[in-house]
């Protein structure tokens, strides 16, 4: 089986030894890159599965690095950063992150997390059929989403894992908790910061009006509820 290629990210050197050395030993091949420049180049030549990427760099920082990764790809972003405030872990999710490990973290806690979003992107593990309709076309399969017309939209991976798992629960009310461990991790039921941003740029993206959503809609102290469109049907993908 091919290994997994991580893309590490930080202007650290002794960070990215760590780093190198740990995942090495797990069976992982590596990239680094000492600058959020030199990154960007990177995950466009080597197209790596899964990044490692420092929230504080000089000239182009963790942020920036982000937002110009997530506009050429879905590739998973894990943000590590010195930073634990709330609106730290908001503006990295917005900013296209999958993920946030506060610095110093347990070198297991990041391998469990790693694992997981690497887990989640693959395809293997997506349900196979496709929701067809005029304002909205979803095949899980090929991790693809168009809305009218067939206008493709580029969703992250931790934006599709949460599309996948409203539209698999279509039509019922989801807590914030079940949400939050289906997508993030059974240790993340507490985090709903990142679900609430993550719908938010869902919401932006797939409603025809994300102010007045029609698609996914908030359950009050509850959490959030799929509604299919009134002409979708659901096949197969490879039929």
């Amino acid at each position: 089986m091919k290994s997994s290629t991580i893309l590490i990210i930080d202007d650290e050197p002794q960070i990215r030894r760590v780093l190198r050395a740990t995942l090495t030993a797990q069976g992982y091949t590596t990239i680094e890159a000492k600058n959020g420049i030199e990154g960007v180049e990177s995950a466009r030549r080597e197209k790596p599965d899964l990044i490692l990427l420092d929230m504080n760099m000089p000239e182009l920082d963790g942020l920036a690095t982000c937002r110009e990764l997530r506009a050429a790809s879905a590739v998973p972003i894990l943000m590590l950063t010195v930073r634990d405030a709330e609106k730290d872990k908001v503006r990295a999710l917005d900013a296209g992150a999958d993920d946030y490990v506060v610095k110093p973290f347990g070198i297991e806690e990041l391998l469990a997390r790693i694992r997981a979003s690497l887990r989640r992107t693959s395809s293997a593990e997506v349900a196979e059929v496709a929701i067809v309709s005029k304002g909205l076309n979803i095949d899980f399969a090929a991790r693809t989403v168009s809305l009218r017309g067939g206008k493709p939209v580029h969703l992250t991976p931790k934006e599709f894992d949460l599309l996948h798992v409203l539209v698999q629960n279509q039509g019922k009310p989801i807590s914030h908790r079940r949400l939050l461990q289906a997508v993030w991790g059974p240790d993340s039921g507490e985090q709903t910061e990142y679900l609430r941003v993550v719908v938010n740029q869902l919401r932006k993206k797939i409603e025809k009006d994300p102010s007045k959503p029609d698609l996914i809609r908030t359950e009050p102290w509850v959490g959030y509820r799929f509604v299919l469109p009134t002409d979708a049907k659901i096949r197969n993908s490879n039929p």
